[in-house]
C-alpha cells in the first residue's frame, strides 16, 4: 500500500491528525476526549507517517526517543497529584490558577496537566510498540 499517492498525502494526513489529537486533548475535561483518545489519534498519525515515510523519518519527526516521552508523561501526570496533596486535601483534587496572559487570564488546572501526562505516557508507549513492528516489517 505504499503508493506515490499514500506517500504524498502522508505527510499532510499526520499534521492535521496531530493537530486534531491536541484538539481533542484539550477539550477532553469537559466534553468527550482527553489525553487517552488524543494519545491514540497521535500515535494513528505517527503511524501512517511511518508506513508511508519509513521509520527513520518519524523517529526525525519525534526529535525525543519514545520512552523518554513516556517517561516525561509519567513525570508529569504524577507531579499534577502532589498540589492536592500539599493542601492536606484527597489526592487529584482539582486545583486552579489564573495566570495573566496577554491581557487575559488563562485558567490553568491539575486534571489538565494529568491529561497531558496521560497523553504523553500513551504516545510514548504505544509508539514505541508500532515503531519497532513498523521496523521488523521492514
Amino acid at each position: 500500500m505504499n503508493t506515490l499517492i499514500f506517500r504524498t498525502v502522508a505527510p499532510y494526513l499526520s499534521a492535521l491528525m496531530l493537530l486534531f489529537s491536541v484538539f481533542v486533548l484539550l477539550r477532553g475535561h469537559n466534553e468527550p476526549g482527553g489525553g487517552f483518545i488524543g494519545g491514540l489519534i497521535a500515535v494513528s498519525a505517527f503511524a501512517i507517517y511511518g508506513i508511508g515515510c519509513g521509520v527513520s523519518a518519524v523517529r526525525r519527526a519525534m526529535k525525543f526517543h519514545p520512552m523518554s516521552i513516556a517517561a516525561s508523561g509519567l513525570l508529569l501526570a504524577v507531579v499534577s497529584v502532589l498540589p492536592s496533596l500539599f493542601l492536606n486535601q484527597p489526592a487529584m483534587t482539582s486545583q486552579w490558577l489564573a495566570v495573566p496572559f496577554l491581557g487575559t487570564k488563562i485558567d490553568l488546572s491539575t486534571p489538565l496537566f494529568f491529561d497531558i501526562g496521560v497523553y504523553l505516557v500513551v504516545v510514548g508507549a504505544i509508539s514505541s510498540i508500532a515503531l519497532s513492528l513498523e521496523e521488523r516489517a521492514d
